[in-house]
């Protein structure tokens, strides 16, 4: 079973809330607020608040004027399109990093990065999801940032604000399912795949794994729905649309 280390409290209220959206504890359309939210996870309004703009620039959520959030409604093939446009935009952020070659600083911080997150693949069915889930995060970040264009930055921000788009999109039931776990071994060679295609000059490679990549989001979300099917009926939305 994957671990969680209890340090970062935003992150332990956004798997929860992210897990009770999507076991259908909250209808399309319902309208969360914070204090409720606190209450029943048990956690400050701090965390909370920004567990819900998370989940909001997820896609999972609209954020109200009032302060609260409204669970949004979408379909599986939202869901498939929004994973391709990322795949889209990450790819372009690789390459036009590639193909300035990277700053120093940046490289090292990447390469500190992918180094952590060998040692949390390494830890295999002791690994800790929630520090893979803030290095990941990290990573796709500081590749959005590495292409060096206020442009890009700002499609591939918008592109990871669909449902399931974001590339920390987990859910904590991925964790129990062996098929996911084995996954993040293969993601992890993504990563390492475009350090290295980038600190190479190697637009076109970098670009392709990229893209590669965010697909392996889907097949992930796959793995659940096998595991599950009923979360099909459950989570807002996908019940429209056969997968």
């Amino acid at each position: 079973m994957l671990r969680r280390n209890g340090k970062n409290q935003a992150l332990v209220a956004k798997l929860e809330l992210r897990k009770m959206i999507l076991s259908g504890d909250f209808a399309a359309g319902e309208r969360l607020f914070e204090s409720a939210v606190s209450e029943r996870l048990g956690l400050s309004r701090t965390p909370v608040r920004e567990a819900l703009n998370d989940l909001a620039h997820e896609g999972l959520l609209e954020r109200l004027a009032n302060g609260g959030a409204m669970v949004r409604m979408f379909s599986f093939d939202d869901v498939v399109d929004a994973i391709e446009i990322r795949g889209l935009m990450e790819g372009l952020a690789a390459r036009s990093a590639a193909i300035k070659g990277g700053d120093p600083d940046s490289l090292a911080e990447m390469g500190h990065i992918v180094a952590a997150l060998d040692q949390v693949v390494d830890g295999d069915d002791d690994m800790d999801f929630t520090a893979y889930t803030e290095l990941n995060a990290r990573f796709h970040a500081l590749l959005r940032d590495m292409a060096g264009s206020e442009t890009i930055r700002r499609e591939v921000t918008r592109a990871t604000g669909m449902p399931f788009a974001s590339p920390s999109a987990f859910l904590d039931v991925q964790a129990e399912i062996r098929e996911f776990r084995r996954s993040l071994i293969v993601a992890q060679a993504h990563h390492h795949g475009i350090l290295d295609a980038i600190a190479a000059r190697d637009g076109g490679r970098a670009e392709q794994i990229a893209r590669e990549h965010a697909r392996l989001a889907l097949k992930n979300l796959e793995y659940v729905m096998t595991h599950d099917r009923s979360l099909i009926d459950r989570v807002p939305g996908l019940a429209l649309v056969s997968a």
